[in-house]
């Protein structure tokens, strides 16, 4: 039953979607597995289906890719593109090459190498290794080899060998056009001086270097992808913790404010019962709005669509003073204020008058709002007579909840707030607001 109500008070505040978030994260949690230590590069190790510690179920490695969703394009992607080599397999198989042994241990080679390089490139424990690029590097001597033994349909292995350098992240960027320039160029004039004809040689030339160059392309897009949706989460959890952050500070300065009032019209109320019956029973009403007010705050807190008001929160503080016996005197001046400067000066005057009734015992209070004549900034200042809030009482302004949240508050709006002791006795708090250009910020 307690379960339920949470969510339910989940799905009241309009936080459910936050709450499910993080359910999200933490199901995810469950669904890890042990990463095996990384072995020596083989087959068995780059085969392997390897899940990094720091991803869940929903982000598991599959088929050598790391694309977390199964999105974008896997190591088995490029293995269709061995089929390029059927005209060299075909040459071994009716005989038309000099060396039929010599040709076929030069197939198996570049097709194992290859596999290997794309594998390696794809594989968490080796993708950002050298390993990538010494398999490159012996793909790349075993190609030129065939090509210039066995010629015509071994040209074809050249536009192999920059589809495989595409996907080595190691030498992306301006090492990986060098490498497809030296590559293109190089095949192009190889296969001018075997075949003889210019333009298949500039055809072969061009596909060499225009696969290596889609490839990196294609590949570099999705890890951009990645990385904008692991920024995306993390600006999520960033909102989530922002809005917890928001809720207890606002929990905080509602219930510290209203029990305060409670206590004190309590006390009035065991005061005046004894001798004035009528006087009692009107603050026992009032002890019932406030509460029922209470309510109605705190839901609207939990909704985030708490907009305070400051004549409203003027009235209540003198109100509040009044039950505490203390002398309230308020002044206004200057013009009206915008509604986001005044629910944001309301939340000041608020904290400022409950920490006169709970801890300054005070006998006077003054609070004054002024607004400059051009109506760029507004000055308020809550002032007491009394001998200030103790020291183990006071919410100092790098630690607490109570005036650290006025103060981030005032700071995300341009404003400032300043307090401390007003000369002999007594204790002042000080607001300043801009009130031109943008327009202050909520919280």
């Amino acid at each position: 039953m307690r379960r339920n109500r949470q969510t339910e008070a989940g799905g009241q505040d309009g936080r459910g979607g936050l709450e499910a978030q993080d359910a999200q994260d933490a199901c995810g949690g469950r669904g890890r597995r042990r990463t095996r230590k990384p072995t020596a590069p083989g087959w068995s190790g780059l085969l392997d289906v390897p899940i990094e510690p720091h991803q869940g179920a929903g982000e598991r490695e599959s088929d050598g890719s790391d694309s977390t969703k199964g999105r974008g394009p896997r190591a088995y992607t490029f293995l269709p593109w061995l089929l390029m080599g059927m005209g060299a397999l075909s040459n071994i198989i009716s005989g038309k090459s000099q060396n039929t042994w010599l040709a076929g241990v030069g197939l198996l080679a570049f097709n194992s190498l290859y596999i290997f390089v794309v594998f390696s490139a794809f594989n968490p424990r080796y993708r950002d290794s050298r390993v990538p690029v010494y398999g490159l590097a012996a793909l790349t001597a075993v190609t030129y080899t065939i090509s210039l033994t066995f010629g015509h349909a071994w040209l074809l292995f050249f536009p192999l060998l920059s589809l495989a350098s595409g996907a080595v992240r190691a030498i992306r960027g301006k090492p990986h056009f060098i490498l497809l320039f030296v590559l293109s160029g190089s095949a192009g004039t190889i296969a001018g001086r075997l075949v003889g004809d210019h333009w298949e040689a500039a055809a072969i030339g061009y596909g060499t270097f225009i696969s290596g160059m889609v490839t990196a392309t294609v590949l570099s897009l999705f890890d951009t992808v990645k990385q904008l949706d692991a920024t995306r989460q993390e600006l999520a959890r960033t909102a989530v913790e922002k809005e917890r952050l928001r809720f207890s500070r606002d929990l905080h300065d509602l219930l510290g404010h209203t029990l305060s009032v409670i206590v004190v019209k309590a006390e009035a109320v065991r005061r005046l019962a004894p001798r004035d019956l009528d006087a009692a029973l009107a603050q026992t009403a009032d002890i019932e709005a406030v509460g029922r007010q209470a309510l109605t705050e705190i839901r609207e807190a939990v909704t985030g669509y708490r907009e305070g008001s400051l004549s409203t929160e003027l009235d209540r503080a003198r109100s509040a003073l009044e039950g505490a016996g203390i002398e309230p005197v308020v002044r206004q001046s200057g013009p009206p204020l915008p509604p986001q400067a005044s629910a944001l000066l309301g939340w000041v005057v608020r904290e400022g008058v409950t920490n006169t009734v709970r801890h300054s015992g005070a006998t006077r209070c003054e609070i004054e709002v002024r607004t400059d004549a051009a109506g760029d900034r507004a000055r308020l200042t809550v002032t007491d007579d009394g001998h200030g809030p103790a020291p183990a009482a006071t919410p100092p302004l790098t630690g607490g909840t109570g005036l650290k949240g006025l103060t981030e508050r005032l700071a995300a709006a341009g404003g400032t707030l300043d307090t401390g002791p007003d000369g002999r006795r007594g204790f002042r708090l000080v607001a300043e607001l801009p009130l031109g250009g943008e327009e202050p910020m909520r919280r």
